[in-house]
């Protein structure tokens, strides 16, 4: 009787399978802002009054933050885009994604897998909005193709602070020119919720309005961000002088932007029924652009990144201490969608801390990360050279490794021989090619060159933009900005041993070309 009991119910789960019930594992949102720092309102909460992160909104992100588990250590392992996104794709460092260590001139290898296709295989329908991955890309790749890519509702979201502005110079209300771009957003998820059909989805959120360039004003005009009362509140690697903090407001009314965009996508969970069965991970591929130490730095500045998750399996309500490179988000998707995580990849779920209930320090190992870059922009220096860079962070120390410690860390400073030789400021605000290329162009930088012989401003020129020795050590305790070098510091020996045999050992253990024949891989064949 039994046996026919058990034969009976493999029958009826075969039945009920063969009419394409839904499949109940959990739907992924993976909302990511280009040149997102970790700027966030809950951050002032985390890390006490007194910062630039006093004056962000992000409403939406705090409180999906608040619900789920907000992550204060967490790291890009590249701080420029196109290396990032192939760490992320992959769950492995940069640095094993051949040509997908670098921006311009990268080519992704089809060999290596990534967490989107490998959920497409197992049942997953995937899709994407704005930016994902794409210099050097295949366009029939099925990962970027058409066939995935929702925009349908429209694409203006990336230049939101230029449509709105645009739009108060024509008499209209900029609440009212604000929701068209949301409409937009709304839109394009809806179709993707709309093609999913019982399947659970997977879908990229990643637009790139963060990303200079945006309108003079406009964190002022458009999100009441003021920019004098950033005044005192600047990282001091920036001049507190009134167009840097005018920058930066701006920087951070486009985060209230991405920050409103993110609101839509949750209301429109809510409004399709499958909030409470989705994922959703909140967060930005690397520091800002045009700012000294944020974008192709090793610097806090440059790599320290917001990140929150959200969703069933997720104990929430806590903030965690936990070291994490967003490498590790693909080990942690597939784990979530019961799909066998490749050994190749070199990152580590995250479960083992989003299944906790602690606060603080969760995963004991988790207390450091590894960070890198080769090459940003390809004529940033003579030769088409990489600036090659390792480091290793943890709570009390930054270790970097600057390879080539001849070359300039963000491109060669052509046209600054002397004063009178200066671009111009209209070229230096929006042409980042014409000097010191590896940062983008804007009124920070503009600022800085521009005034860099004057005694008071060339300090901060120097610490940008001049060349950095083979080896730098900071003490985050003492020197939570890192703008002293206690490298060659007798006190710190040890620590400095320590941290580069420690860095040496991952580099050599993981594969990493800058080790052999002193780079030849980035230093001649991504030449060619």
């Amino acid at each position: 009787m039994k046996k026919i009991l058990l034969l009976a119910a493999i029958l009826v789960l075969n039945a009920i399978c063969s009419t394409g019930i839904a499949d109940q594992r959990p739907n992924i949102v993976f909302a990511f802002a280009d040149d997102w720092g970790r700027h966030a309102g809950i951050y002032a909460e985390v890390d006490g009054p007194g910062t630039v992160n006093d004056l962000a909104v992000t409403p939406n992100f705090d409180r999906l933050a608040k619900t789920g588990v907000l992550f204060s250590n967490a790291f890009v392992n590249a701080p420029s885009c196109t290396p990032c996104r192939s760490s992320i794709l992959s769950g492995q460092h940069f640095w094993r994604t051949g040509r997908g260590a670098i921006l311009q001139g990268a080519v992704w290898d089809e060999k290596i897998p990534s967490w989107p296709l490998l959920l497409q295989a197992n049942g997953y329908h995937i899709g994407y909005s704005f930016k994902v991955w794409s210099p050097g890309k295949p366009k029939d790749a099925p990962f970027g193709s058409s066939g995935n890519k929702y925009l349908n509702g429209g694409g203006q979201f990336n230049g939101f602070s230029q449509y709105v502005t645009k739009a108060l110079e024509t008499g209209r209300d900029s609440e009212e020119a604000k929701q068209v771009l949301i409409s937009q957003i709304r839109t394009n998820f809806r179709s993707l919720l709309k093609d999913k059909n019982e399947k659970p989805f997977a879908y990229w959120f990643g637009p790139t309005n963060v990303h200079r360039k945006w309108i003079k004003g406009s964190g002022k005009r458009l999100w009441n961000i003021d920019p004098d009362k950033l005044k005192g509140k600047l990282p001091k690697f920036l001049p507190d002088v009134p167009e840097i903090r005018q920058d930066f407001a701006d920087y951070l009314g486009e985060v209230a932007a991405f920050d409103s965009a993110l609101g839509a996508l949750i209301d429109e969970l809510k409004l399709a029924g499958v909030y409470d069965n989705t994922i959703i991970v909140v967060s930005g591929d690397h520091g800002p652009a045009g700012f000294p130490h944020g974008k192709c730095n090793l610097y806090d500045f440059g790599t320290r990144v917001p990140l929150c998750i959200v969703g069933p399996g997720v104990k929430g309500g806590r903030t965690v201490e936990d070291f994490t490179t967003l490498p590790d988000l693909a080990p942690t998707f597939l784990e979530a969608a019961n799909v066998n995580i490749p050994s190749v990849m070199t990152a580590k779920s995250l479960w083992a801390t989003l299944g906790s209930t602690a606060n603080g320090l969760v995963d004991p190992e988790r207390t450091e990360v590894f960070t890198g870059r080769e090459r940003h922009v390809a004529a940033a220096r003579e030769g088409n050279l990489p600036y090659p860079q390792r480091a290793i962070r943890n709570k009390d120390y930054l270790y970097i490794m600057n390879f080539k410690p001849d070359r300039f860390p963000l491109g060669d400073p052509k046209g600054l021989e002397n004063a009178n030789t200066t671009p111009s400021l209209d070229r230096l605000t929006n042409n980042t090619f014409c000097t010191l290329a590896d940062e983008d162009a804007g009124p920070t930088k503009a600022w800085i060159v521009s005034n860099r012989y004057r005694l008071d401003v060339k300090p901060f020129f120097e610490n940008a933009y001049g060349k950095r020795p083979m080896e730098e050590l900071y003490d985050l305790k003492a020197d939570p900005h890192q703008l002293t070098n206690v490298a060659k510091n007798r006190d710190y020996s040890n620590i400095k041993h320590k941290l580069r045999d420690k860095l040496l050992a991952t580099l050599k253990e993981t594969n990493d070309p800058r080790l052999v024949n002193d780079g030849e891989y980035y230093e001649v064949i991504l030449n060619k």
